[in-house]
């Protein structure tokens, strides 16, 4: 499946502890299912963590679900550790934390360098300097494994000494500039979390923000969460009509060679078209899921 096209509306942060939660994210209707092993693990737990999270990636049993597993950092005493173990892993990814900027990226695929190719590198905007460095960061998509973002609202609400707020407002720039890195370097990237798992309402509010600013889908702390954030996520049906009809009408002979039509009464160009196509794409891949 092209990367690009893959749904990650949802992605479901779980602690690698607790087995029961483990069991449970083979059911659930996640797109991704993230294991981790930083901040919801205490120290005394982690090793235990870390053997359970490679038991449960070599298990298998996730179906459609990509599964990460979100490491300790390398300046931690498990973050090494964390890597070695999860290397030769059946997992799709590794997630790793509280990436400052590209000699960050170099480190951590230096550390993967016995995964095979198909592991992804997933690396955390979490702190100040991250944002600062966004570009740096994103261009190191090219000689490296790294292929998605996901933001760490929370960690950088820390450093910052902001509050987050359910208008998130002190960090709509850095979401804004997150998401034109990303896209410039063909990664794909999920909004941070929403706190309130027990407001839903609120949550779906934040998602509706993420997708207007163009993330790919969110992370979760709550299989409450996984719905509405699908149901954001997904082209609607008025979109998919309307992308159809574009996708038809530039096929009609009449169209052919033309970079702008008429459809329904609208203008369409040829970038209306892309997106059409690819809208149409990511549709087919979900009902496919």
């Amino acid at each position: 499946m092209d990367s690009n096209l893959r749904p990650r509306r949802s992605a479901l942060y779980l602690p690698a502890s607790n087995a029961k939660a483990i069991a449970k994210a083979r059911t659930l209707p996640c797109d991704v299912v993230i294991l981790d092993l930083e901040d919801a693990v205490a120290p005394e737990m982690k090793e235990a963590a870390r053997e359970a999270a490679v038991a449960a990636v070599n298990e298998g049993g996730f179906g459609h679900r990509e599964v990460a597993i979100r490491t300790n950092g390398l300046d931690t005493d498990w973050g090494a550790a964390d890597l070695a173990a999860i290397a030769t892993a059946n997992v799709d990814a590794v997630l790793v934390p509280k990436v400052n900027g590209p000699d960050d990226v170099t480190a951590y695929e230096g550390a993967l360098c016995a995964a095979p190719p198909k592991v992804q590198l997933w690396t955390m905007i979490e702190t100040c300097a991250s944002v600062a460095n966004l570009p740096a960061i994103a261009a190191m998509a090219g000689p490296t494994r790294l292929s998605l973002w996901i933001m760490g609202t929370n960690d950088l609400a820390k450093e910052m000494r902001a509050q987050l707020t359910p208008c998130r407002t002190p960090f709509l720039p850095f979401l804004s500039m997150s998401v034109a890195a990303a896209r410039a370097n063909g990664i794909a990237i999920l909004d941070g979390v929403c706190n309130e798992f027990r407001d839903l309402p609120t949550f779906e509010a934040e998602a509706r923000q993420g997708l207007m600013f163009g993330f790919d889908g969110k992370s979760l702390i709550h299989p409450a969460q996984i719905e509405p954030c699908n149901t954001v996520f997904s082209p609607s049906e008025t979109e998919l009509a309307w992308a159809r009809a574009v996708i038809e009408a530039f096929a009609l002979p009449e169209n052919a060679g033309k970079g702008a039509i008429k459809v329904e009464g609208k203008m369409a160009e040829l970038l209306h078209l892309e997106q059409a196509q690819r809208l149409v794409a990511v549709a087919e891949r979900i009902a496919a899921s």
